[in-house]
């Protein structure tokens, strides 16, 4: 359950597509490579040109490597391996007095596209020109030596240089659709949040209106019938528990506190609801709803590290929203239980918090990544906070690891 993707998290999965699509495109090349060299070992054996397979075998597995995990270190490790297969390869095939010894070669153009395509380690669109232009000029580099040493003659290559080109326009419209996302996704991830909030307080205000129903509207119907002289005492009971029950927030509840004593115990007992009476207390008016119920699913260690991150949310509620009210939902579901901690403060730039400045970092994002959940904020300056705290249920986790169990 998500309330929508977070700028970091959609830049992410953007440059890992591009990425992923780059690594195929390579792949295929030096496969195509591969295939070529095969049938021109069998169609001429006796031309010595089998050490250039070596070299298309070095190059694949870096960047299997390169495509496993995408950091700087193994881009930069893909483009000097790949340096150096493509100089092998071209000092192969360009030393063959039977083979076309031109650099503009469809082998050699194939092998210096799939360098190129180192581009997309990285969020930053110029980063990334930066790298696909290094592996352009590397490639073309390599293979002007090779040629200089077996008297081939070098030619401008005018397919790498339109496939130069086509990526340099390509990083530069992603990174402008990046920049535009990241204006657009606050506005998307709070209209994403304010509907989902708007049919928890529906659901809230629908239970609250059958609830008066049930209650209030019926136990004055009963006095108005009744008779003049002493209250009945039944009634009398009755009335007094409801009230009881209206004073509450038990009522908040999917679960009718009448039939389930066990979660309200639950509730009453949580470190999320101390974590919240200890923040009241500092003169910060927290509002809870949703499912209280749900509290009752958390192992011991999640209840406390939930409980401590909602505090600390608020925390910073008192000390740097400037305002003294905040919302604290609870939303439960088949696989884990969700805590949302919203105001209507003045907001932040999470990029821009100091590194001194160690609540979301420690005592919120860390914590809670740390019993196996995770984090998510949305904060607009001037339009306020929300910050989603999931974790999984004990339920389900026991369920993941039984299963997990058997298959070991």
């Amino acid at each position: 359950m998500t309330f929508g993707q977070s700028p970091r998290l959609s830049l992410e999965v953007m440059n890992r597509a591009f990425s992923r699509f780059a690594h195929v495109v390579g792949y295929v090349n030096i496969i195509g490579v591969g295939i070529e060299v095969i049938g021109y070992i069998d169609t001429d054996p006796v031309e010595a040109v089998w050490p250039a397979l070596v070299a298309l075998a070095i190059m694949g597995l870096t960047l299997v490597a390169l495509d496993r995990r995408t950091t700087t270190l193994r881009a930069l490790t893909f483009l000097i391996v790949g340096a150096a297969c493509v100089y092998w390869f071209a000092l192969t095939i360009l030393a063959e007095p039977s083979t076309l010894r031109t650099t503009d070669v469809a082998p050699l153009t194939m092998l210096k596209i799939a360098l190129m395509l180192v581009g997309g380690a990285s969020q930053s669109a110029w980063r990334n020109i930066i790298w696909c232009t290094s592996g352009f000029v590397i490639a073309e580099g390599v293979t002007a030596i090779a040629a200089t040493q077996t008297g081939a003659l070098i030619q401008p290559d005018a397919t790498t240089i339109i496939a130069e080109i086509a990526l340099v326009m390509t990083f530069v419209v992603i990174g402008t659709t990046r920049a535009r996302l990241q204006q657009a996704r606050p506005h998307l991830d709070q209209a994403a949040m304010d509907e989902r909030v708007s049919a928890i307080r529906y659901r809230i205000e629908v239970k609250a209106a059958a609830l008066m129903h049930d209650t209030v509207l019926s136990h004055l119907a009963a006095i108005s019938h009744a008779s003049l002289g002493a209250l009945n005492p039944d009634l009398k009971r009755q009335m007094e528990t409801d009230l009881e029950v209206l004073i509450g927030e038990e009522w908040l509840s999917d679960t009718s506190p009448e039939l389930d004593s066990q979660a309200r115990t639950d509730w009453r007992r949580s470190m999320l609801l101390a974590g919240v009476q200890e923040v009241r207390a500092q003169s910060l008016a927290v509002e809870v709803t949703g499912d209280l119920s749900a509290v009752s699913r958390l192992s011991p260690e999640r209840d406390v590290a939930v409980g401590l991150a909602v505090k600390q949310c608020l925390v910073n509620v008192l000390k740097h929203a400037d305002i003294r009210s905040a919302e604290v939902v609870i939303i439960g579901s088949e696989t884990d239980v969700s805590v949302m901690v919203i105001d209507a403060g003045r907001g932040f730039d999470e990029a821009l918090v100091g590194a001194d400045r160690l609540g979301i970092r420690q005592s919120v994002r860390r914590r809670i990544e740390a019993v196996g959940g995770g984090v998510q904020i949305w904060s607009t300056p001037g339009r306020g906070t929300s910050v989603m705290i999931r974790v999984p249920a004990s339920a389900a986790l026991d369920g993941v690891m039984d299963e997990g169990a058997r298959d070991g």
